[in-house]
C-alpha cells in the first residue's frame, strides 16, 4: 500500500459545548480529545504521517498541553484557514510526496476505531476514494412551504470521516474555488465531476463530539472500549 498521511482538522471554538475551552481540548478520560484522536491512527499505523491543522492562536495551547500529558507521539501543526475548506487545503500543501493516500479527519472524533481507518484507506487505495457512512436510523421529514413531509429514511445515510483519496484526487480537487456547497471532503471531490466515490460501513460509535451530551456518550463508550479490552 501506498504511504498514508492523515491531516486531523481541529478548529473548533466550543460555543455549542458551552465551555470557553475549545471541544477538541476537553478532557475525556483524563487527557484531551485530540489525543484520543491522533492516538487511534498512530495505533492503527505507526508509519503515518500526521499533519494537525490547528488556529494559530490555539497552538501554543496545544504544544502546552502535550507538555503536561507528556504526548510523544510525531505529527506537523499547520495553520487553519478562515473555513474548513482552507484548514484542509493548508494541510494538503505541507503534503508534497507524490502518489501517497492522504486522509482527512474531524479532530473531535476520538473514537474512530482500526477497522473503519482500514476500510476507508483500503477503499481508496483500490479505488481513489473511500469514506464511512451510517444508515440512518431515525424518522426523517423535509421541510416543506406547508410545515414538513415524511422521506424514505432507506434513500439516506449519515456521513463520517476519516475520508481517504488518491493524493492527485484530492490535491486536484482542493485547486478549485472555495463554495458554501462544500459540506465535506468528498463534496469537493465530487464537485470536480470526474472520480467517482466510493462509500465504506462506518461505525455507530464514531460520532463527532460537539455538544455536552456527546461528551457524555464518549466517556460512556470509551469505558466500554477499555473493559472490554482483554
Amino acid at each position: 500500500m501506498r504511504q498514508k498521511y492523515i491531516i486531523i482538522v481541529a478548529g473548533g471554538k466550543g460555543m455549542r459545548m458551552g465551555t470557553e475551552i475549545p471541544k477538541q481540548f476537553l478532557i475525556l478520560t483524563e487527557k484531551p480529545v485530540l489525543m484520543h484522536t491522533i492516538e487511534a491512527f498512530y495505533d492503527y499505523d505507526s508509519t503515518i504521517k500526521i499533519v494537525l491543522v490547528l488556529p494559530e492562536e490555539q497552538q501554543d495551547y496545544w504544544k502546552e498541553l502535550c507538555r503536561k500529558f507528556d504526548f510523544k507521539i510525531n505529527h506537523q501543526i499547520v495553520f487553519g484557514g478562515e473555513t474548513r475548506f482552507h484548514s484542509v487545503k493548508n494541510g494538503l500543501d505541507v503534503i508534497t510526496e507524490k502518489n501517497v493516500l492522504i486522509g482527512i479527519h474531524d479532530g473531535v472524533r476520538p473514537l474512530v476505531s482500526r477497522k473503519v481507518i482500514d476500510c476507508c484507506f483500503n477503499q481508496a487505495n483500490e479505488n481513489g476514494v473511500g469514506f464511512p457512512v451510517i444508515p440512518v436510523m431515525e424518522t426523517l421529514r423535509k421541510k416543506t412551504g406547508a410545515g414538513s413531509s415524511t422521506v424514505n429514511r432507506s434513500d439516506y445515510c449519515l456521513v463520517q470521516t476519516p475520508q481517504v483519496f488518491h493524493s492527485e484526487i484530492i490535491k486536484k480537487a482542493y485547486q478549485q474555488e472555495f463554495s458554501t456547497a462544500f459540506t465535506d471532503d468528498v463534496s469537493v471531490v465530487e464537485a470536480l465531476h470526474e472520480y467517482p466515490v466510493f462509500e465504506v460501513e462506518g461505525a455507530r460509535e464514531n460520532i463527532k463530539i460537539t455538544t455536552p451530551v456527546d461528551l457524555i456518550i464518549a466517556e460512556k463508550l470509551k469505558k466500554y472500549a477499555t473493559d472490554e479490552t482483554p
